[in-house]
């Protein structure tokens, strides 16, 4: 998905394996100049990464972002939390479904539009086994007629 000034830096693809994906949001991250530099680069890992809602604000927790290597002694600390900007009524009706219904915010896409870095957050609830084996044995199926398709051919 390669969009007019949009970069990709990193994407969660586990996210989709382990949540059903629900809702989509674009969130702002607050960023030291060492982190820009390296998520430029494309040094950003969302594996185990996850957002979270305290205080009225929203924080990006376990995303790693490598330190920048032309860096000095300030250079920032990789697996910090960092926060996130979104409006005040996005926060509320976020931190209410979090508390309620027992979802999860799960970052997806770690990108720069123009030129401002962007992660795009999800609203998930978490899949159960069968759930996952239920996908895989679905795409492994959708692959074996992609392969009849094509060999008749």
């Amino acid at each position: 998905m390669r969009q007019k000034g949009i970069k990709l830096v990193a994407e969660n693809r586990r996210a989709r394996h382990d949540y059903h994906l629900l809702d989509r949001y674009e969130a702002g991250l607050v960023l030291v100049g060492t982190e820009v530099k390296s998520l430029r680069e494309g040094r950003a890992n969302l594996a185990r990464a996850y957002a979270d809602v305290r205080d009225g604000e929203v924080w990006l927790v376990g995303a790693h972002i490598s330190t920048y290597d032309q860096g000095n002694i300030a250079n920032h600390d990789p697996d910090r939390d960092r926060k996130l900007l979104l409006h005040s009524r996005e926060i509320a009706s976020l931190y209410g479904k979090v508390r309620e219904r027992g979802l999860t915010l799960v970052p997806t896409r770690l990108y720069f539009k123009d030129g401002r870095a962007k992660v795009e957050l999800a609203l998930a609830r978490g899949k159960e086994r069968r759930d996952k084996r239920r996908d895989i044995a679905r795409r492994e199926a959708d692959r074996q007629i992609e392969r009849a398709l094509k060999s008749r051919r």
